[in-house]
């Protein structure tokens, strides 16, 4: 009996130590959390230089992480951003340039199945993955949901916007509409099981990101805590908008309690991570999808010319921050780097797999925050935006932007000329044609959108709502 009992403890301390081991090595992955705010101004942070907005805890990320000067989202509009983003890939290789209609019944209109996203290629390593929030790849239940797209957990609204007041949300069954404006009232969905809320809907995400790390906190997570905000409408809790009495324009003031609800979010996030004692081994990025539109919800995009929707670099450089504390030194990077990137990065320190026969666009970007290497992650920083044959390239400092049908062209220095008010192509013809065919050599990749957009939907037109 005596053998037996020693024989038992002896295989009990050993399978402990198994699983002590496994947890380990499965720790050596780092986590990734991926913040992303929706219609943010390049200028309304901290780290940015924002003075009416606080937001110390996505400072935080900056000041103890890398701030990046010239981060970019690979489009200037919500919808395609984020296919850029999870897919790592320039999103016009595969069609997806522009906001799709809400359309249950549609399962074209969306992420094409063909595309492997970011929680597709991790979840073949191990990781358990959520999106808390915004999807907007597509509302058909079998093809665009994120549980067919990789992700194991869902909290969130399938359509391109929503109502942050939970007695707003008065449509339960997501499927049972086809209309961008009824979407914004349809209840949240926990995977596909619609839920009542009872809080602010920033509020609600927040809540959902701390209980998802806590509950998978010792196995490697990827969490897309996709904000709704600051995106319209502008609604906000006299809790937050209090915090702002001295902003006396009403939209900017809204706008700024948005954002302060935002932080207050990110804050929650970073404080779990150290309660748990996990934030050495968890890398953190924080960007807009896309830059502000100014005028329509009180953002500002500083010296920026124009917002989103634009190929100025009002549309698409935006605020962009990260951090893995146990590995990267806090730094200013100003090299260009683009939410393409985020997708390499992850895939190449998980060792998760990739599309050999599409690759990404992307790039690792440790080797070079860490010094590793003095090289620039891309030459060039592309754009096309289809409808409004409109291209743009970025090549080192120097930008051409090319619009109405390819006959006006424009080239900046945009080291010297951030705000692109200086143009040189008529000083640099020589410049513009070799920016041209570094352009049209990318633009022989693409192909043409496979979808029709919310731009062309009917509803849109009565609105008069024009194309932009």
């Amino acid at each position: 009996m005596k053998i037996i009992n020693i024989v038992a403890i002896v295989l009990a301390v050993v399978y402990s130590s198994a699983i002590d081991t496994y947890a380990k090595v499965k720790k050596l992955k780092p986590n990734l959390i991926v913040i992303m705010a929706d219609d943010l101004g390049y200028a309304d942070v901290g780290f940015n230089g924002c003075k009416d907005i606080p937001t110390p805890n996505i400072d935080r990320i900056a000041s103890e992480g890398v701030k990046f000067t010239n981060g970019y989202t690979s489009y200037s509009v919500c919808s395609p951003s984020r296919a850029g983003f999870l897919t790592g890939r320039y999103q016009q290789r595969f069609g997806f340039e522009r906001n799709p209609q809400y359309r249950p019944d549609d399962p074209d209109m969306g992420l094409t199945t063909d595309e492997m996203t970011i929680a597709e290629s991790l979840a073949q390593v191990g990781y358990q993955s959520t999106v808390i929030g915004k999807w907007h790849m597509g509302a058909h239940k079998a093809t665009h949901h994120p549980l067919n797209r990789g992700f194991a957990e869902f909290f969130g609204h399938l359509g391109g916007g929503h109502r942050y007041f939970p007695e707003e949300l008065t449509i339960k069954d997501s499927y049972a509409i086809s209309g961008e404006h009824d979407s914004y009232r349809t209840w949240i969905m926990r995977n596909h099981t619609p839920v009542k809320t009872s809080k602010y809907l920033t509020d609600e995400f927040s809540d959902e990101a701390v209980s998802f790390i806590k509950r998978h906190a010792n196995e490697p997570f990827f969490l897309f805590l996709s904000y709704n905000a600051p995106h319209g409408p502008l609604q906000a809790t006299d809790e937050y908008l209090q915090r702002f009495p001295d902003i006396k324009d009403t939209k900017r003031k809204t706008y700024a309690a948005m954002v302060s609800a935002l932080d207050d979010g990110v804050g929650r996030v970073l404080e779990t991570l150290e309660e748990l004692a996990i934030d050495d081994n968890t890398i953190i990025f924080f960007l807009s999808d896309n830059g502000g539109p100014e005028t329509k919800n009180a953002s500002d995009n500083g010296p920026l010319r124009e917002g989103k929707s634009s190929h100025y670099e009002g549309g698409y450089r935006v605020p962009f921050a990260m951090r893995w504390k146990s590995q990267v030194d806090a730094t200013v990077y100003d090299f260009p780097i683009s939410s393409l990137d985020i997708f390499a990065t992850i895939s190449a320190l998980a060792k998760s797999p990739i599309n050999k026969d599409k690759p990404l666009d992307g790039v690792n970007l440790i080797p070079y925050v860490t010094g590793n290497s003095n090289k620039a992650p891309h030459q060039n920083i592309y754009l096309r935006k289809f409808d409004q044959q409109r291209y743009c390239v970025r090549d080192g400092d120097y930008k051409l932007v090319m619009h109405n049908n390819g006959k006006t062209k424009e080239l900046y220095n945009l080291s010297e000329d951030i705000g692109e008010q200086n143009n040189l192509a008529d000083q640099m013809p020589e410049k513009v044609k070799e920016l041209e065919l570094i352009l049209n050599e990318w633009t022989s990749e693409l192909i043409d959108p496979t979808f029709l957009g919310l731009i062309h939907s009917e509803a849109w037109k009565k609105q008069g709502r024009k194309a932009k």
